[in-house]
């Protein structure tokens, strides 16, 4: 680890011993780690191009959905749902912190679930998670494992209608209990750390715009529009840096 790596660990290390109120908000970088690709990712635009003549927001939208569902669900068993994926060292960490009391809230972006394999128990998940679905006619809930088990479109056992993933699709608005909660958590916090998102999908993005803390910390390895506001900026894995900051609680994970 160079000069400069080992400064900023401990500068995040310092940050996270310091703050009463630490909220982590994190996106798809969190769990390629996991071996789930972002589907968003020039590889996963050029996969849904080649093999299904559409890009991914075309094929997770509310329309493609409504008008199109085989070729819909076909896409999203194919693509979203990683069924054997396991947390890594970020989503332990961070579950971790939580225990120790040194994390309050953690906001993701993704629906895989992650984060409460980890163990961790306040999440907002801002576009739902693949580990629900539910009946858009009678509302009644299903588990991952019944839409896996149909070939084709997923249908209720009671009513007939159609069984879907209790996600966000494209053309959806976000929950609104859920986004209150995160602005809440986001407005409270006295430390926040982002990771794993470009800050481009609005309108969870946009969440940045009520923190009002002392510092936030960005830990992605590409740059987002809210480097030049943010008191650390760390470009490496998020996996890699937490695991050195853990050092710094005198535990090895």
């Amino acid at each position: 680890m160079t000069p400069l790596e080992t400064e900023q660990i401990e500068k995040l290390a310092y940050f996270i011993k310091a703050s009463n109120n630490t909220v982590f908000f994190g996106g798809a970088g969190i769990s390629t780690e996991s071996g789930i690709p972002d589907f968003r990712s020039e590889h996963g635009l050029y996969r849904a191009k080649q093999v299904y003549g559409h890009s991914p927001e075309e094929l997770l939208s509310y329309t493609f959905f409504k008008h199109e569902p085989e070729r819909f669900f076909h896409y999203y068993r194919e693509n979203l749902i990683a069924r054997d994926a396991k947390p890594n060292s970020a989503h332990i960490i961070l579950a971790k912190l939580e225990q120790a009391g040194k994390l309050q809230t953690v906001i993701t972006q993704n629906i895989d679930g992650l984060h409460q394999a980890a163990g961790s128990q306040k999440v907002l998940e801002l576009h739902g998670s693949n580990w629900r679905q539910y009946c858009i006619k009678c509302g009644e809930k299903y588990s991952l494992d019944y839409i896996l088990r149909q070939e084709n479109i997923p249908t209720c056992v009671k009513c007939g209608g159609i069984v879907r993933p209790d996600v966000v699709l494209y053309q959806e608005g976000l929950d609104d209990v859920v986004m209150e909660a995160a602005i809440q958590a986001i407005t409270q916090a006295k430390l926040l750390i982002v990771s794993g998102t470009s800050l481009a999908v609005y309108p969870a993005a946009g969440l940045l715009r009520w923190f009002s803390g002392d510092t936030l910390v960005l830990i992605n390895k590409s740059p987002t529009p809210a480097d030049s506001t943010a008191s650390l900026v760390i470009r490496d894995s998020i996996g890699k840096v937490l695991r050195a900051v853990y050092q710094h609680f005198d535990c090895h994970c």
